[in-house]
C-alpha cells in the first residue's frame, strides 16, 4: 500500500510495496481507508530532529497522528462503527488494564501506544490503519477536515476542561498554532471573559484576532507583558503555554496574577526548562502540566456538528499525499503563514 517514510532528518520517500496492507486480527479491530492527515508540530520534531527527548527515531518510519478515514472491514465484536463510516480517530491507544487506565486516566497508560510515535507505533501517513474500536468515533455528521481537525481540538478542549474556568476568568494564550487556537475555541465555548493571545508570526496574529482574541500580540515587536498588564493591571487568571519556549514561560509566569495558574501545553525542543521560583513561589502559581488529551473526542464532534465552534480558519493549506514532503517543509519552517496543513489521498 501506499506510504509516506521518513528515511531521515527532512527526508520523506512516498512508497507502494514497502508496507504490507493491514488485516484484522482481533475482534475488536476496526479497517479505515485514511482519507486525509494533517501535520502536527510534534510530527515536525520527528521530521527536524529525529525525537522527542528520548522517543528517537530510527529510520525509515511513518510519521501522523492527526487522520480521518473510512472504515473498510470490522472485527467479529465491533459495534461502534460499521462499513462506510466515516471516523474521526484518537491516535492514542490504551491498555484498558494498567492503574491508570482503572483510574480513568487512559492518556497517561502505562502502555499507551501513540501513532507516529516511535517505539510504539508507525503513523497515520499510509493508505490503510487498524484501529481498535474505541479510537474510531463516528463523524458521519462532520467533514473529513474537521474530523482531523478534533485531534489538535480535543487537546485544546481537554486543556480548558483542566483549568476548571468558572467562565469569568481573563485567560492568555501563548503561541497561536493549532493547539493555541483550539484553545481559544475551546475557552470561547466556556464563555470566558478575555482572552489575550501572543504570536510572533504575522498571518497567525491576523488568524487569532478574527477567531475572537480580545487582544492580540507580537513578542518580537512589542512588550506583551507590560501591554497586558495595562489592561489588566491584578494580572490573569489562567495562562495556556502553547508554545514550548522559555521566554513565553517566563512572560507566564509574569503575567499571571498571584493564585493564579498555568497550563503547560506547548512541546520543548530543550530537554530542560526553568522558572524564577521566587516569582511563582511569592504568587503561589499553580503549574499545571497538560498531556495531549483524555476522553474529548467525542465532546468535540458533538461542539462541531452543533456549530458551537467553528475550527474551518485553521486549514490554511491543502497538499496532495504525493507532496507530504513540501506539505512538512511548510510547516517546519512556518512559511506562508501556515496554520494547519492538510494532507489528503483522494
Amino acid at each position: 500500500m501506499k506510504a509516506a517514510l521518513l528515511t531521515g532528518l527532512r527526508q520523506i520517500e512516498i512508497q507502494q510495496r514497502r508496507i504490507a496492507k493491514p488485516a484484522i486480527k482481533n475482534q475488536d479491530d476496526v479497517l479505515v481507508k485514511i482519507e486525509m492527515v494533517g501535520v502536527c508540530g510534534s510530527d515536525v520534531h520527528y521530521y527536524a530532529t529525529g525525537r522527542i527527548g528520548s522517543q528517537v527515531v530510527e529510520f525509515p518510519f511513518v510519521l501522523g497522528h492527526e487522520c480521518s478515514g473510512t472504515v473498510q472491514a470490522v472485527g467479529d465484536a465491533v459495534s461502534r462503527v460499521k462499513v462506510g463510516d466515516r471516523v474521526a480517530i484518537d491516535p492514542a491507544v490504551a491498555c484498558y488494564n494498567c492503574d491508570q487506565c482503572r483510574e480513568g486516566r487512559h492518556h497517561t497508560c502505562r502502555n499507551l501506544k501513540f501513532l507516529g510515535c516511535p517505539g510504539q507505533l508507525a503513523g497515520s501517513l499510509v493508505e490503510y490503519l487498524v484501529m481498535p474500536q474505541q479510537n474510531c468515533y463516528p463523524a458521519n455528521d462532520i467533514s473529513l477536515e474537521e474530523a482531523v481537525l478534533c485531534e489538535p481540538f480535543a487537546i485544546g478542549l481537554y486543556a480548558v476542561r483542566n483549568a476548571r474556568l468558572a467562565g469569568t476568568e481573563n485567560i492568555a494564550i501563548l503561541g497561536a498554532g493549532p493547539i493555541g487556537l483550539s484553545c481559544l475555541e475551546a475557552a470561547k465555548s466556556f464563555g470566558v471573559n478575555n482572552c489575550f493571545v501572543t504570536e510572533k508570526i504575522d498571518e497567525r496574529i491576523v488568524v487569532a484576532d478574527s477567531a475572537g482574541a480580545c487582544w492580540v500580540g507580537n513578542p518580537d515587536k512589542q512588550d506583551v507583558v507590560r501591554q497586558i498588564l495595562t489592561q489588566k493591571p491584578e494580572g490573569i487568571d489562567v495562562v495556556f503555554e502553547c508554545a514550548g519556549q522559555q521566554e513565553a514561560l517566563e512572560q507566564a509566569v509574569e503575567l499571571l496574577k498571584p493564585g493564579g495558574k498555568l497550563m503547560l501545553i506547548g512541546i520543548p525542543r530543550l530537554q530542560r526548562v526553568s522558572f524564577l521560583i521566587d516569582l511563582i513561589r511569592r504568587k503561589e502559581i499553580t503549574i499545571v502540566n497538560v498531556r495531549r488529551q483524555n476522553d474529548c473526542t467525542q465532546r468535540c464532534i458533538e461542539l462541531i456538528k452543533d456549530k458551537m465552534v467553528n475550527l474551518d480558519f485553521m486549514v490554511t493549506h491543502r497538499f496532495d499525499f504525493t507532496e507530504t514532503q513540501e506539505a512538512f517543509d511548510m510547516v517546519a519552517d512556518y512559511r506562508d503563514g501556515v496554520v494547519k496543513a492538510m494532507i489528503s489521498f483522494s
